[in-house]
């Protein structure tokens, strides 16, 4: 009898890195859905059970597709929450250098500024200027310095930005 082969390598998951406040605000958000979401939706439901048939009853088939989407958010928050790292960017002691946490302020080839915070996946907020440290323009400023100029790998091409400057929170 032939031993069984190993399986496919499969990639470690991302390590889910995030700051104190993006786990409160994701515990935050677990606890609206558990304690004040779903028991409202919950109780529709039941009322909407009671009505009689319940393959026209919209608040039912509504209700019931809700409570799915709760229930898989949630699951979701409480994986996400059990794998966070919570990283304090202010006890980064190498300033000058862009990690996590960082705030780093920027020029493209085109001479647009921009500036951008280096957070975790699932506290991350574009139209805050807040981006995922996996995120092309992250993993490119990554270990760069005030001056530096790096090449950011996006879906249309190659870009190169120049960093102007990076701060850290005041701890």
């Amino acid at each position: 009898m032939r031993a069984p082969r190993p399986g496919p390598a499969t990639a470690a998951a991302p390590r889910n890195l995030i700051t104190a406040e993006g786990l409160a605000r994701m515990q935050e958000e677990l606890r609206q859905l558990r304690r004040v979401e779903r028991p409202k939706v919950v109780e529709i439901v039941s009322w909407a059970a009671g009505n009689g048939d319940r393959s026209e009853n919209g608040d039912y088939i509504y209700g019931k597709k809700r409570l799915r989407e709760i229930d898989s958010r949630m699951r979701h928050l409480l994986k996400r929450i059990e794998i966070a790292e919570v990283v304090d960017p202010n006890a980064q002691t190498n300033r000058d250098q862009v990690f996590f946490g960082a705030t780093v302020t920027y020029v493209d080839r085109h001479d647009a500024e921009r500036t951008v915070r280096i957070l975790g996946i699932d506290e991350a907020r574009i139209d805050e200027g807040e981006v995922s440290w996996i995120s092309p323009v992250a993993r490119a400023l990554m270990r760069a310095r005030e001056g530096d100029v790096v090449t950011v790998r996006t879906p249309q091409g190659e870009d190169r930005i120049e960093v102007l400057e990076i701060r850290y929170p005041d701890g």
